[in-house]
């Protein structure tokens, strides 16, 4: 399993088998100023498909997925937790949802290819006590500071943002 952060070099089985160097993977996002694919590199986009879309009528939770794609001409790996923010229409404060207790490692995405994490989300009925839908969802990938942002495209949530253990939360990536 790679690292976030770590070259891997290709044509080489493990460490001590020989084969030569042809090029390593670098950093899906990354900090500012370090070598990588750029976050910029990257789209994010809300799962499609009939069993992506999640179940407005579910009692309790459901889930969908956002899938990453490197757009880039690079490979690179990614991995660990996206930052998800959801965001008011008129202004007010954001929900910055929760991490799972979920472990994780970190994918290597060739040029073009995806990856995905999914949210669990606790929705609600228009116009339910405690209902609120975001209009936006802010993605930040790991190590960086820039958002992706996609329209929110469901029905409302159960609105716990202070809640010890939301209905709604983020899961890792890959």
């Amino acid at each position: 399993m790679l690292r976030l952060g770590h070259r891997r070099q290709q044509g080489r089985g493990p460490p001590g088998h020989g084969g030569g160097r042809s090029g390593h993977v670098q950093r899906c996002g990354g900090l500012r100023g370090r070598a990588g694919v750029r976050w910029s590199d990257l789209k994010a986009a809300f799962a499609t498909g009939e069993d992506a879309v999640p179940d407005p009528n579910a009692s309790g939770g459901t889930t969908t997925s956002i899938v990453l794609t490197n757009k880039s001409s690079r490979t690179c790996t990614i991995g660990g937790f996206a930052g998800v923010d959801l965001r008011p229409d008129a202004g007010g404060p954001s929900w910055s949802l929760a991490r799972s207790s979920a472990k994780h490692g970190s994918i290597t995405l060739g040029p073009g290819d995806s990856t995905d994490f999914t949210l669990n989300l606790g929705m609600a009925k228009e116009n339910d006590e405690g209902s609120w839908k975001p209009a936006t969802v802010a993605v930040t990938p790991p190590n960086e500071t820039t958002a992706l942002t996609l329209k929110w495209p469901w029905g409302p949530l159960v609105h716990q943002d202070g809640a010890t253990h939301p209905a709604t939360f983020v899961n890792p990536i890959g």
